[in-house]
């Protein structure tokens, strides 16, 4: 039964994001290429932080003196 409770959650997380984001509109091959752009740029934001966030950290951190 708890999975049954779990795909209902995920569905109406899915059904308030639909709504709020208004691709109920368009068709299905649209909603999934709007999808995919959506997951890309998302995915790249991370990996950038994820690769760049420490440098500049480390870069902040050494200006104010806190690491030497």
């Amino acid at each position: 039964m708890a999975l049954g409770d779990c795909w209902k959650s995920l569905s109406w997380f899915y059904y308030q994001y639909i709504l709020v984001t208004a691709l109920y509109m368009l068709e299905p091959w649209e909603r999934t290429v709007f999808n995919s752009l959506l997951i890309s740029v998302a995915g790249m934001a991370v990996y950038t932080g994820y690769v760049f966030m420490p440098q500049h950290i480390m870069a902040i951190l050494h200006y104010f003196e806190v690491v030497q």
